[in-house]
């Protein structure tokens, strides 16, 4: 009989049947609050110039006064009209004519006139526009497609290009615009595909994926909350990056706890109780897991940029969205189902998993026989890779942003190569109107500087363009540049600043290597204590440090090799190298997590640090490459889109991943646990409790047995 107050069978039944369904009744309302908020974040994404500059810099202060000032924003563009064969007079008055419209329909800033400027060889014209009156980014992109289409009327075998930073940003909005839904069908697709070919069943594969649909609405309306509450940066970049973090990272965890509950379902009658002793057991690793990509990203905080700074707070509330989908949602739906969701391979009660040895337990005898053959052939290995680095090409220019060639980036190629003794985008100089003469004259006398002329004023300030000699963001046009604002630094009247897309480069390679001396500590850092805290070994959490720093080496050492040779791209952009620093060891971890996490909870019930270690790579490496090939191919869905950045981001985390899953956690980490042997759980209780379990003789030197070898 049970205790009194105790419940019984019935009331037990009824719990295990309420659970479930208080869950997914929680979620529906969640879901019902979330989707008007979702659908409002495009709403609320920004791709300005401004979001993705060092709040500090002066090119940033430069632009923020631009917007302040009578017509706001300023729009610069370059008109570019070419005949390969040279220009004839029907040529230019078409040019003159398209020029005098603009002059009707949109304003001119500071009421300065265009000026036409021809090059040498007389096949190009070129005029430099720059419009106010448009205050807003949808404004401003609407009047490059009015413009462009205004234009398209010449005469046949002229080509006319719109180029200029309002082109290029024009262009880049639009890429944009279609990131969001593109991006989200193709990642679900990929996970989809992946999911069936994991699980081998016609319905198991359809859950995970409802419920990371589930977590991707949440976050997107926790997001949007965001930056109505604290005001948070939100870009195009951001929520894309946040689109396939929710799909990677909660599909990770889905496939943990699917694999955990499958082999609890052998254990337990009940799904229910497969259920809560599958959350118990794999519940701290994941929570481990989403924390240090949660924590890597928050320490973006402390970084200049402002594009970076937003990342944090965007790419945490995903994580935290998949993390509480996937620990609720996805057990609720699986109870209620029950075995049958297994289909056609029901784990039946009782039963065993097959006793034929798979190739994870084949791996782990190899690794158990020759330890230092593959720790040190794999250390090689990312060494060599990570030399890579050492070919990479330079900074990413503007035009060199997209992979492909819009409108804006053909103009700028023309002007490249018909104007290599001058400029073709303005350098704008702010100064205090008491002292704008002074500042201009002082711009004019700068070597490098081909002319100068004032702009607007308003609100105490003085707009000034000058052009420079060189092309845009040459060497010599950066030389130009550093002397112009240490000139105007030494000038008496008050802080002239230098901005305008060439600054805002200079400005953006600064602040980012700034960043990565004040952000990857922080990372480390936070990484470390949570490892320690979920391992409570310092030795095993500094060796899964130090093993995701080295593949994030070698990845980016790989990337440096083929950027250029595979994918013809130009250049590396500047924020690359942290955004995938945090990226890399905050997700790489995670599969450290998984294993340590399982070899850890097998040391603790007895067995010796060489049979936990083979017994963890024997029961999670399949889940654990899995999740490694669903996380690396989520993001290699960002290599396709039409843009520089994505591409070499979504490379480098891929193959980072891969190198993880395949590499590092099944050879490397392994082979160092089991030749640290009991040293791995420094200084730890496990430490001490191997230590006074050593027996004496040949055995105390750590050699395996032939069934610790086998695991």
């Amino acid at each position: 009989m049970a205790p009194r107050g105790a419940p019984g069978p019935v009331a037990s039944k009824r719990q295990r049947r309420g659970v479930p369904w208080s869950l997914i009744g929680l979620w529906i309302a969640v879901l019902a609050v979330a989707m008007p908020f979702a659908g409002k974040l495009s709403g609320v994404q920004d791709d300005t110039a401004v979001n993705y500059l060092p709040a500090s810099a002066d090119s940033t202060r430069v632009a923020e006064l631009q917007a302040a000032m009578p017509g706001g924003d300023t729009t610069d563009l370059i008109l570019v009209y070419h005949r390969e064969s040279g220009l004839t007079e029907a040529d230019r008055a078409s040019a003159r004519s398209h020029v005098a419209k603009l002059a009707d329909d949109y304003e001119f800033s500071g009421g300065q006139q265009p000026r036409a400027v021809d090059s040498k060889d007389g096949t190009t014209v070129m005029y430099g526009v720059s419009l106010s009156g448009m205050p807003d980014e949808e404004d401003q992109n609407k009047a490059v497609d009015d413009i462009r289409e205004a234009v398209d009327d010449h005469p046949e075998g002229l080509s006319v290009d719109v180029g200029g930073s309002g082109g290029l940003g024009a262009d880049a909005n639009k890429v944009f615009e279609t990131v969001d839904g593109t991006l989200m069908f193709a990642t679900a697709g990929v996970v989809a595909v992946l999911l069936i070919l994991t699980y081998r069943s016609p319905f198991l594969w359809l859950v995970p994926l409802i419920v990371v649909g589930a977590a991707t609405v949440t976050a997107m309306a926790v997001v949007y909350g965001l930056s109505q509450a604290f005001d948070v940066t939100i870009t195009g970049m951001s929520s894309a990056v946040m689109t396939v973090l929710v799909f990677g990272a909660g599909t990770d965890y889905a496939l943990l706890l699917v694999a955990r509950y499958r082999e609890e379902l052998r254990r337990h009658p009940r799904p229910y109780d497969a259920m809560v002793a599958a959350v118990r057991g794999c519940g701290p690793a994941v929570l481990a897991s989403s924390g240090t990509v949660a924590a890597g990203l928050l320490c973006l905080l402390a970084a200049d940029l402002s594009s970076s700074k937003g990342l944090g707070p965007v790419g945490a509330a995903g994580v935290v969205c998949a993390l509480a989908a996937m620990m609720t949602l996805l057990p609720a739906i699986l109870v209620l189902l029950g075995r049958r969701v297994f289909w056609p391979l029901i784990p039946a009660y009782g039963s065993t998993q097959s006793g034929r040895r798979n190739v994870f337990a084949a791996m782990g005898g190899s690794v158990s026989r020759r330890p230092v053959t593959f720790l040190v052939g794999g250390l090689v290995l990312l060494g060599a890779l990570a030399l890579g680095t050492l070919n990479a090409p330079g900074d990413l220019k503007q035009e060199d942003t997209f992979t492909n060639k819009p409108e804006s980036v053909s103009a700028m190629e023309t002007l490249a190569e018909k104007y290599p003794e001058q400029g073709a985008q303005p350098l704008t100089i702010m100064a205090p109107t008491g002292s704008a003469d002074a500042v201009l004259s002082t711009v004019r006398s700068q070597e490098g500087i081909a002319s100068a002329e004032r702009g607007r004023t308003g609100a105490g300030w003085t707009e000034i363009s000058a052009f420079a000699k060189d092309a845009p963001e040459s060497s010599g046009e950066v030389r130009t540049i550093k002397r112009l604002r240490s000139a105007l630094t030494d000038l008496d009247g008050g802080e002239a600043l230098v901005g305008g897309a060439s600054a805002e480069q200079i400005d953006l390679e600064k602040t980012n290597a700034d960043d990565r001396k004040v952000v990857i500590p922080l990372v480390m850092l936070a990484v470390l204590l949570i490892l320690i805290a979920l391992l409570r070994s310092l030795v095993a959490s500094a060796m899964l440090v130090g093993a995701v720093v080295a593949v994030w080496g070698a990845a980016t050492g790989l990337g440096g090799l083929l950027f250029e040779s595979a994918f013809g791209l130009e250049g590396i952009d500047p924020g690359l190298p942290l955004i995938t620093f945090v990226f890399l060891v905050a997700l790489g971890v995670d599969y450290g997590i998984f294993l340590m996490h399982r070899m850890r909870e097998e040391a603790v019930k007895g067995a010796s640090t060489p049979q936990a270690a083979l017994t963890a790579l024997h029961t999670t490496g399949g889940v654990i490459a899995s999740a490694g090939l669903v996380l690396a191919a989520t993001f290699a869905v960002l290599a396709t889109m039409p843009m520089a950045m994505m591409l070499e981001l979504g490379f480098i985390i891929a193959v980072g991943v891969l190198l993880d899953t395949f590499l590092v956690r099944t050879y490397l980490v392994t082979s160092a646990s089991l030749l640290l042997n009991r040293w791995v759980w420094w200084p730890g209780k496990l430490f001490r409790r191997q230590s006074a379990q050593i027996p004496t003789g040949p055995a105390s030197a750590g050699e395996l047995t032939t069934a610790e070898r086998v695991g």
